[in-house]
């Protein structure tokens, strides 16, 4: 079944009209057009689709202003024996794209809006041309050309690649024989920073630690990481005689998440990186949200397009970061086995993640029982009565005690009929009957 969506639009048939629907996904994210499918999703097909495709590739070349001709794909498709078109038409990156007959004004460049395909104002109209007629922040000229690179020449090193003037041109930190925001962003005198807090509980109310992260943002990421890992913690347990330590937060998922947040940032922002300590999670607050072509389905499945391509090639470079795209599949796999998963939230000009605390068990609380008064088994069934499961080493933080006297709560619990054993070895688990 058919149906219209952002991306989506349906055609019975070949009209004029079509054109407004071709700039508006190209203004847009792009999508695909199908002619020959009524807006219900009835499919009629078409009677000369020959003739058809012919009259779509004269408009497409001269009804718009804006050569799109490699931002277009037009196929024939055969669907219950009849014939239509599909236009896959590509977020194209030279906006605006608008009618030839109509002009660059409000009637004549249309977006993309839900389903509906709409007039573009002229606030957006100068947005567009703003966005596609200046560089990219990595090669617009810096505004302070006294810049040092102590630090980087150390990385570098390090790695064992050359790191000096002759290679600056090279690494793409010139433009027009200037140090340029690249460049910036690689000196001792870069101006963004990471401000880090670590907070009591779980909500902003009581600070416990909070610093400032300055210089290069190779040092910036080493000195975060470093930071992090002051408040990941491991916990121990026994499988035998096998001693199994397991951190809070997995060295992977933190150092890809930091390393995500400084590399695909949008640093025409002038604010800082936000690094948010809980007992029960990390937040890591990034300036920019997706680039318009991208969708949160597209970071899950990992398609990964870099605002700041230069940048992201030298962390590429140094081994910092792995295959493009692969770093937010691998965060969500360390949390494999694991109730609570990391999230990612959007807005307009926010990325954020949370990476939940692997050890984290959270206490038990009821206003209408004093804990005091309760026996050690009464509290494990208070805590399942809110919480859909349990494991042994829950137990021992939850009520403090060590391996065997969990060991025998959680036997007895299990052999009076209250709790049911689930899972086996290390994914062991157990639930209110």
């Amino acid at each position: 079944m058919y149906t219209e969506s952002e991306t989506v639009e349906l055609k019975q048939e070949l009209n004029k009209n079509i054109k407004k629907e071709i700039v508006a996904l190209a203004n847009s994210k792009g999508g695909t057009i199908y002619i020959g499918i009524t807006d219900d999703g009835k499919v009629l097909g078409l009677k000369d689709i020959k003739n058809d495709i012919e009259s779509l590739s004269g408009m497409i070349r001269e009804g718009i202003i804006g050569n799109l001709t490699t931002y277009t794909d037009i196929e024939i498709k055969k669907i219950e024996k009849k014939e239509i078109i599909e236009l896959h038409i590509t977020s194209a990156p030279d906006k605006p794209y608008y009618l030839a007959d109509k002009g660059l004004k409000s009637s004549g460049v249309y977006i993309r809006h839900g389903s509906s395909t709409i007039q573009a104002t002229d606030e957006i109209i100068r947005k567009m041309l703003l966005d596609s007629s200046k560089k990219s922040f990595e090669e617009e000229i810096s505004n302070i050309q006294e810049l040092t690179f102590e630090y980087a020449k150390v990385i570098f090193k390090k790695n064992n690649i050359e790191f000096s003037k002759k290679k600056y041109k090279s690494l793409k930190m010139i433009t027009d024989n200037k140090f340029n925001n690249l460049a910036l962003l690689l000196s001792d005198q870069n101006p963004y920073t990471i401000k880090c807090a670590i907070f009591e509980g779980k909500n902003k109310t009581i600070f416990k630690d909070r610093k400032e992260l300055t210089g290069s943002c190779l040092k910036i990421i080493e000195d975060a990481f470093y930071y992090m890992n002051l408040s990941n913690h491991i916990n121990s347990t026994f499988e035998g005689l096998q001693r199994i330590d397991k951190k809070d937060y997995p060295d992977f998922s933190i150092r890809e998440a930091l390393l995500n947040a400084i590399i695909h940032r949008d640093y025409y922002f002038s604010g800082s990186i936000l690094l948010s300590i809980f007992d029960d999670r990390i937040e890591i607050n990034s300036m920019g949200g997706l680039l318009s072509t991208l969708s949160l389905n597209d970071v899950y499945n990992g398609v990964s397009e870099s605002r700041n391509p230069n940048f992201a090639e030298i962390f590429h470079r140094l081994e910092y970061v792995e295959n493009y795209g692969t770093g937010v599949g691998r965060i969500m796999n360390e949390y494999d086995g694991f109730k609570s998963k990391p999230i990612i939230e959007l807005s307009e000009n926010v990325f954020k993640i949370i990476l939940p605390n692997r050890n984290y068990v959270e206490s038990v609380k009821n206003e209408n029982i004093s804990i005091n008064n309760m026996s050690q088994e009464e509290i494990i069934i208070n805590y399942l009565k809110n919480n859909t499961r349990i494991t042994r080493l829950e137990v021992e933080k939850i009520l403090n005690i060590g391996n065997t006297r969990s060991k025998q709560i959680i036997n007895t619990l299990v052999k009076d009929n209250i709790l049911i054993k689930e899972g086996v070895g290390k994914n062991t688990y157990y639930v209110l009957k």
